[in-house]
């Protein structure tokens, strides 16, 4: 006789719903080992959602070594590389900006609203392209990206909950650096909840 989900059998230490939770933990781990060349962020983040979605949808396992298998099997390696080259890019250019900003050079009170939407803009588009790829879509990352802005136009409820969870992991960090190698699976799950709302 099977138990509901998320109930503990007797004798059972853990319950399925805490298993899931350091199942997470280990992604988030993995993903942020992944991440390090940071060229490979993007590859990164979108693995670690395509694992959660199918622990949603099909109730497959989500463990590290599933993780690692399904980021060793990703076919467009190349897009992959070119998608982290443009978040390099992107995050060099924003450097660039704030420090013009922090220089105090005239019109830098405006300049820096301007450049915070912006970035919100682009982190919002970016995130939701990870959530959204989908290995052998046929369009790749620009595809994706493009479906990720209609997304975050048509889905507002879902572009404030994604940014949400962005400041949240940000606020996380900035008050304990060490979770920077944890909270890459919590996001890519808030990712993944705010994509699946949408089926």
């Amino acid at each position: 006789m099977s138990t509901p989900q998320g109930v503990r059998e007797r004798g059972e230490l853990f319950s399925p719903r805490f298993e899931l939770f350091a199942d997470v933990l280990s992604i988030g781990l993995a993903t942020a080992v992944a991440a390090l060349p940071l060229v490979t962020a993007p590859a990164a983040l979108s693995t670690a959602c395509a694992v959660l979605r199918r622990r949603r949808l099909y109730d497959e396992p989500c463990t590290a070594r599933r993780y690692l298998a399904a980021l060793r099997a990703r076919e467009d390696r190349r897009g992959d590389l070119a998608a982290g080259a443009v978040l390099l890019v992107a995050c060099a250019l924003l450097a660039a900006d704030a420090a013009l900003v922090a220089a105090g050079l005239p019109g830098a009170g405006q300049f820096a609203v301007f450049l915070a939407a912006a970035a919100a803009v682009a982190a919002l588009v970016g995130l939701r392209a990870c959530a959204g790829y989908r290995a052998g879509a046929g369009h790749g990352w620009r595809g994706a990206c493009r479906d990720a802005a209609g997304r975050a136009v048509r889905d507002v409820p879902g572009s404030v909950l994604v940014l949400l969870a962005l400041c949240t992991a940000g606020m996380c960090v900035w008050a304990l650096p060490p979770l920077l190698f944890l909270v890459a699976g919590p996001l890519a799950v808030a990712l993944t909840a705010v994509e699946l709302r949408l089926r």
